[in-house]
């Protein structure tokens, strides 16, 4: 659910709302999920296109303005931690 904004999607399946429900459900304690669902999936997605490659070290890193895994950001994630971050998304 962290995630939802990271892999939006404007092709949001027809039982979207119901499993973001569900999931809301079984682990937080809000009291309307279905709302908060339709909410989080109506407004979800990136905040514009970004385009991967991958880096002398290995791990990918983007150009997305508003990303921590874009280097040239005055807030992007240390080299470091860009590799941390890499390695545990990582297929």
């Amino acid at each position: 659910m962290l995630l939802l904004p990271a892999f939006g999607d404007d092709a949001v399946p027809d039982d979207a709302v119901g499993r973001l429900a569900g999931a809301l459900r079984a682990r937080t304690n809000v009291e309307d999920p279905e709302t908060l669902a339709s909410a989080l999936l109506e407004d979800q997605g990136a905040p514009g296109p970004a385009c991967w490659t991958v880096t002398g070290h290995g791990f990918s890193v983007n150009d997305g303005e508003y990303s921590f895994r874009n280097p040239t950001n005055l807030f992007a994630l240390a080299a470091d931690r860009l590799a941390q971050v890499a390695t545990v998304l990582a297929p």
